[in-house]
């Protein structure tokens, strides 16, 4: 059997299904300073995605059961003072059973990570608690809090990863949750940190006199039409037109989407201290100078009420088709 190496201290897994990474894989991977162990279907394909990681060890499983898996993988970890898992549903699943395999404690989660202390957050993040640790410990990672910052060299594969194959001994579970079916979830109601793609409403999308809850239900029906979450600035979530759960922001959700079109929003500190780093970035707004169109890969200065029901009326969103 082979174990990690007696000289990382911390170290990211992650779990794979057919060789997609699950949403803060690589934030994890950041936070672990690029040492990971990749367990599951399609490992060294999911390898190929990371390109943070500096130290790779790949364990590939053909199922993802979370009580064979914890109890396979602590053979392993077991001199690893610090194993980071993203919260995604697999990390979840399996983190709180590792813990009880290797006799540790759980801190879930975590918005920062150090070897001496890990941050949480508690009470719909209105309170922040930093925990001192001195012992060995497991840790989730909520995706979208970190952000992921550019690869040496600033392009993918500047540095080529070690990877090795990990041979572990199949431990077997009397008892063990089975998955039955893996379901999509539907756009409008996915946890925004792990959205791949989000349209976000600001004030400049409600004209005068409108119905503000009205005009945030259409985009979330135009979102759901381009596959994507819907959020929101505080200024929308605190007129009551849209859930709290879906303000994006440094007093909401943190969020590193792919794709985030931003209808209306004039870019205001607080919304984008919780934008993370998106790959694209799209900006309609009236006014060409806004910091959100400044920071927009493209910005499309036009009216935001106008141009959203002209998508609405395209892709036969909501009421408009």
């Amino acid at each position: 059997m082979t174990t990690i190496p007696a000289d990382v201290t911390v170290l990211a897994v992650v779990v794979v299904r057919d060789g997609q990474l699950p949403a803060g894989a690589a934030e994890t991977v950041a936070e672990a300073g690029g040492a990971v162990l990749i367990a599951g279907s399609g490992a060294g394909k999911a390898a190929d995605e990371l390109d943070l990681a500096r130290q790779v060890w790949l364990a590939e499983v053909p199922s993802a059961a979370p009580a064979a898996l914890a109890a396979t993988l602590a053979q392993a970890l077991a001199d690893v003072d610090m194993i980071l898992l993203p919260a995604s549903p697999d990390g979840r699943d399996l983190a709180p059973r590792l813990a009880v395999s290797l006799g540790r404690p759980l801190l879930a989660g975590a918005v920062r990570c150090t070897p001496g202390e890990v941050e949480v957050t508690r009470l719909d993040d209105r309170l922040s608690v930093r925990v001192e640790v001195d012992a060995p410990v497991v840790v989730t990672l909520r995706p979208g809090c970190r952000g992921v910052p550019e690869p040496a060299g600033g392009h993918k594969g500047a540095e080529s990863p070690r990877v090795s194959a990990l041979s572990l001994v199949a431990a077997a579970a009397s008892r063990d949750a089975e998955s039955v079916e893996v379901l999509q979830p539907e756009p409008g109601v996915v946890d925004l940190a792990e959205a791949r793609r989000i349209v976000g409403g600001g004030a400049g999308l409600v004209p005068p006199g409108a119905d503000g809850a009205a005009v945030m239900r259409l985009l979330a029906d135009v979102g759901a039409a381009l596959g994507a979450s819907a959020g929101a600035t505080r200024v929308v979530t605190d007129a009551g037109w849209m859930s709290y759960d879906r303000q994006i922001g440094t007093t909401g959700v943190s969020v590193t989407p792919e794709l985030y079109i931003a209808f209306g929003i004039s870019g205001a500190a607080q919304h984008v201290g919780g934008l993370g780093t998106p790959e694209h970035v799209v900006s309609v707004n009236t006014d060409p100078s806004c910091p959100m169109t400044a920071m927009s890969d493209l910005g499309i200065v036009a009216d935001a009420p106008a141009v959203l029901a002209e998508l609405a009326r395209k892709l036969g969103a909501g009421h408009a088709g």
